[in-house]
């Protein structure tokens, strides 16, 4: 079943003077449960893609469908009420907000939801046991390695049960050893729990573990590939 579908999607910067098209024209559709990158060289598109599919930026033109709602059409307020409820992302600089603890990092997600406090520290407890971070519940982002921040913004990204999580870069400021265990997490996750992950990524490593490649080459798709 596609959750995702996205058509004619254009995005151009600098319209008024020199037009530069960073999205030209892209059409694809995601199903629930894909392990899938997108992978192209720097200013291919990557990065936007997954801001417009994340209602992080408006496209130019086009249409962007999530779960039968037509994402581009909503107000702000709605979009940020949208993204909160059904879209979880990972960030490259981990985005942690460094006087929470690990705990309180993944719970403020469902603070904002309004989901009550026993079930949120019950979840909260159970993605950081999951992502090998229960003994760490505690500690703040300065105490814990670039691995395991990441895995925290993992937890993180689930504590809403979100339709699917988009990751930009997850493994670039991570040594090898960290990148291979986020991914190994991430991998399980999607396979024991049916979790859609969308990565744009340069790391060969990510790539080699998805089942999908989708290849973006001057804001237009110039390949699609199902392992």
């Amino acid at each position: 079943m596609n959750i995702i579908e996205i058509k004619n999607l254009t995005k151009i910067y600098d319209k008024e003077t020199i037009p530069v098209y960073a999205l030209n024209n892209v059409s694809i559709s995601f199903q629930s449960g894909e392990f899938t990158t997108i992978v192209g060289p720097s200013g291919s598109g990557k990065t936007t893609l997954l801001n417009m599919l994340g209602g992080l930026d408006k496209p130019t033109e086009g249409e962007i469908i999530i779960d039968h709602i037509n994402i581009t059409k909503l107000r702000s307020r709605q979009l940020i009420d949208f993204r909160l409820r059904n879209i979880g992302f990972v960030f490259q600089s981990f985005n942690l907000i460094p006087v929470l603890t690990a705990k309180e990092n993944v719970e403020f997600i469902m603070q904002l939801q309004g989901t009550p406090k026993g079930l949120r520290e019950n979840r909260t407890n159970e993605l950081l046991r999951s992502v090998g971070l229960g003994d760490r519940v505690d500690a703040r982002p300065n105490k814990l390695s670039g691995g395991q921040q990441q895995r925290v913004a993992v937890a993180r990204a689930l504590a809403s049960k979100p339709k699917f999580i988009l990751a930009d870069e997850p493994t670039a400021n991570l040594d090898s050893k960290s990148a291979e265990n986020l991914l190994e997490i991430m991998e399980q996750l999607n396979k024991e729990e049916n979790i859609t992950f969308i990565f744009s990524t340069h790391d060969a490593r990510v790539v080699a573990k998805a089942r999908r490649i989708v290849t973006l080459e001057d804001g237009k798709i110039v390949s699609d590939i199902a392992k």
